[in-house]
This record gives C-alpha cells, sequence and structure tokens, in this order.
C-alpha cells in the first residue's frame, strides 16, 4: 500500500579535493630513491594501520535494506534515523504484492526490512520459512501496538512472532464528486455499482476509471460485490468475477497501481478503486494544487477489504540486527504521528494518534468508524496452487479477453 515520492538509492558522497603535494628539494640519485623507498614503507604502514580501523567503523554503521510499499514514508524519518543511529538506509519501493511475493520468494532479495500485508503475502511468506523471528528484546518499543490490532494479525502469525503492523487501510473507491454527478447522476457513489455496473463505467468512461494492477487487492472486493466469499477459488466464482471484470474493461482508461495518486490529483481520472491512504494522499495533493480538483474516498456500503501492513525481516536479511533497531524506532508515537501526518494511513500505534496533524487526526476517512470497520473483511489465504487460476483471471482482465 500502502508519503512522499519513491526514494532512490542513497549516492555515495564525493570525496574532497586534496591539497597539492609540495615539489621535493633535489636529492642525489642514490639519495633520491632511498627517500622513495622510506615514503613508500611508511605508506604501506599506515594502511595497513588505518585500513581495519575504517573498514570496522563502517561494519558498525552499516546499513538497512528496506522494500516498501511506493509513496508510504516520511523521508525526514528516514534522515532522523540515520542521524540518531548512524545507520544507513537503502529504500527500494514495490507498486504490488506481487512483486514482493516473488522477489522474496526467489530467495537471496538482500532486504533487511520488508513490508507485506499480512494477508495473503506475509501469511505466505511465513509459511515457506522466508521470513525470520523477530528478538523482541531489541524491540523494546514494541509496546506501544495496540493490542486488539495485533490480534487481527495474530491468526496468521501465532504470538506475534514474526512481524509488528506498520500501517493499516482499506480498499474501496476514490471519487471526483462533480465529475461523477455531472455524467452518471442517478448511479450511487456508496457503491461498488458505480464501477462494477458496466452502464456506469461506460458513463464515467470519459472522465478516467483506473483499477490498482494487483489480483490481490481487486478481485476480493469483485467477490464480495457479487455476494460469494472474498477469497474464493470456486471455478463458478472466478468465471463470475472474470465477466464482471471484462464487462467494464473497456471503459478502464488504466490498470495501474504507482501512477495513481497523481493521476487522481491532477483530475486525469475520476474515479478508482484505491487503497484509502492513496485516495486521501491525492485528496490533499489536489487541494494542496488548487486547481479546483476535489476528491473523497469511500468505503463501499458493501463492505471494505482490511489491509494490515506488516514490518518483518526475511530469513536471510544481511542485517537483521539494524532491521529490528528501525522496527524500534518506527513504533514510537512521535514518529508514528509523522508517518501517518504524511502518507494518510492510520498506524498500529495509539499513543500516536493525539501527535497526528488535525487534518489528518479528524479525518473519519483515514481511521474508520467502528461501524464502517464492523463491515470489513479479511481475505484469509490461499494456498499457491489456488492462486494460479486468479492470476490467469487477472492477466486475461488486463488484456481484455
Amino acid at each position: 500500500m500502502p508519503a512522499a515520492a519513491p526514494l532512490r538509492r542513497p549516492t555515495r558522497r564525493a570525496g574532497t579535493a586534496t591539497r597539492a603535494r609540495p615539489r621535493s628539494r633535489w636529492l642525489p640519485p642514490g639519495a633520491a630513491l632511498a627517500a622513495r623507498r622510506l615514503r613508500l614503507l611508511l605508506l604501506l604502514s599506515a594502511c595497513c594501520l588505518t585500513v581495519p580501523a575504517r573498514a570496522g567503523v563502517e561494519a558498525e554503521a552499516g546499513t538497512v535494506n528496506v522494500y516498501n510499499w511506493s509513496d508510504y514514508i516520511d523521508p525526514a524519518v528516514l534522515e532522523r534515523f540515520t542521524r540518531e543511529t548512524a545507520l544507513r538506509v537503502r529504500y527500494d519501493v514495490f507498486d504490488s504484492l506481487e512483486t514482493l511475493e516473488g522477489k522474496l520468494s526467489a530467495g537471496r532479495s538482500g532486504y533487511d526490512l520488508v513490508v507485506p500485508t499480512a494477508e495473503p503475502t506475509f501469511a505466505r511468506l511465513l509459511r515457506a520459512g522466508a521470513l525470520r523471528p523477530l528478538d523482541r528484546a531489541r524491540i523494546p518499543n514494541w509496546r506501544n501496538l495496540d493490542p486488539a490490532l495485533m490480534a487481527r494479525v495474530a491468526t496468521v502469525d501465532p504470538g506475534n512472532r514474526h512481524g509488528a503492523i506498520y500501517l493499516w487501510g482499506t480498499v474501496g473507491l476514490a471519487i471526483r464528486p462533480d465529475r461523477v454527478r455531472a455524467l452518471a447522476p442517478d448511479a450511487p457513489q456508496d457503491s461498488l455499482d458505480l464501477l462494477l455496473r458496466p452502464e456506469n463505467a461506460a458513463r464515467l468512461a470519459r472522465c478516467g476509471i483506473q483499477v490498482m494492477d494487483s489480483a490481490t487487492d481487486v478481485l476480493p472486493s469483485v467477490l464480495r460485490w457479487l455476494g460469494r466469499p472474498p477469497g474464493s477459488a470456486a471455478p463458478a466464482d472466478l468465471r463470475d468475477a472474470e465477466a464482471a471484470l471484462l464487462a467494464i474493461r473497456p471503459h478502464v482508461r488504466a490498470i495501474n497501481s504507482a501512477g495513481m495518486i497523481d493521476a487522481l490529483a491532477t483530475g486525469e481520472i475520476c474515479l478508482a478503486l484505491a487503497y484509502s491512504g492513496d485516495a486521501i494522499q491525492a485528496a490533499a495533493r489536489a487541494r494542496e494544487a488548487g486547481r479546483g480538483v476535489v476528491l473523497r474516498y469511500v468505503a463501499p456500503r458493501e463492505g471494505a477489504q482490511l489491509s494490515f501492513d506488516m514490518l518483518a525481516v526475511p530469513a536471510d536479511a544481511p542485517n537483521p540486527e539494524g532491521a529490528e533497531r528501525l522496527i524500534d524506532f518506527l513504533l514510537r508515537p512521535e514518529i508514528m504521528a509523522a508517518i501517518t501526518s504524511r502518507v494518510r494511513y492510520p498506524n498500529a500505534v495509539p499513543a500516536s494518534r493525539p501527535l497526528v496533524v488535525p487534518e489528518v487526526r479528524d479525518d473519519p476517512d483515514v481511521w474508520p468508524s467502528a461501524e464502517a470497520l464492523s463491515r470489513g473483511f479479511v481475505v484469509g489465504t490461499l494456498p499457491a496452487a489456488a492462486e494460479r487460476p486468479r492470476m490467469r483471471l487477472w492477466t486475461r482482465f488486463k488484456a481484455g479477453r
């Protein structure tokens, strides 16, 4: 799911200029040769003494390699972590769970900290032995986590041994109400009917429709709209879900996750199936731009998929201790408040909420009401074999046939 433009890998700082070496005075040939040999010996001795010490400092400082969703962090938080710990952060981004799972399933990813969604990706990686148990002794700020929310993910991670909730949210509709009313005045704006009924999609095609490129995050909402189990792998249910998606495919302008926030904020599209935080971020950017684009996020009345994104350490992480230091840092209330204020996703650290900026803290779309949460659903985790027909379905939807 998952604040700012994706961060690039940090570049090595250029070295400082060195002063020009003064010219040596003239020496006789033999003396000059001896002097050069002496300088060489002194230089080699200095290298032997100083290189291991420098290497030790760099090893101690180290690097934490992070793989997270795009637009899902406050860069100032990472800069503060480096200042406090001397640990550098190398930060890469992904825009779908399929990308993350493929990278980790191949092994030797080189990442120390990853952010998979609890179900299905975190659960599948856990079953495959791809995640390392966390050392709670290194994470004293674990005590700040909401026990009720952590209990929701304990169903896939008994004892919460392998992950802490980073941020969470729902999947729903990002809408530009003025354009929707102008083109489809009788269409409901609080239901998936707005997107999934072909007659509505046909009318809204003129102002632009976009869908996330993730079968994992789209199919459950389609199945729920059809009245089927959101995690169903039954052939009949998948056929009906595919038929529903193919019926609106001619009217969908883009199937893309990474560019959705900007497309919404600039008014390029007026309707999207999106993560809640992405829609709310887009609305904030549109307000800041001041070009008359007004957006809202709607958790569908049929029920919205709940997703919990986890902080987890791969089993083969090069620097697991550094990853646990970063997890502990992120679980501070003031740090989580800064992240939520920036990315507009709720977190699982209750003490952070009073520190969140008021326009985010008081937004019911960021923190859903108890009633909205009661309608929400968690998909569950399917075995890999059951996922294959869903992926084939998704490929056909993207291709439009």
